[in-house]
């Protein structure tokens, strides 16, 4: 059986480009059963640093928050 980080929550955050779940990228989750074991190995080790770097965010935006936000990024 090989080893994986998934939590189930598969969503990339387009800032830093990691899973907010697992925090590997598109290419390590896509390749991740071709990878060498060394390979996924130091990708593990990664990812809690990784995972401190995405921002937290609900899976799901709701309708208020996303307002919220619009509001915000356009200047109030």
């Amino acid at each position: 059986m090989i080893e994986s980080p998934c939590i189930l929550v598969c969503s990339i955050d387009s800032k830093t480009g990691y899973c907010f779940g697992c925090g590997r990228t598109r290419e390590e989750i896509g390749s991740w059963m071709a990878m060498e074991p060394a390979r996924r190995r130091a990708v593990m080790a990664d990812l809690p640093a990784r995972l401190e770097t995405v921002e937290r965010k609900p899976r799901r935006e709701t309708r208020r928050s996303r307002l919220a936000r619009l509001r915000e990024e356009n200047g109030g």
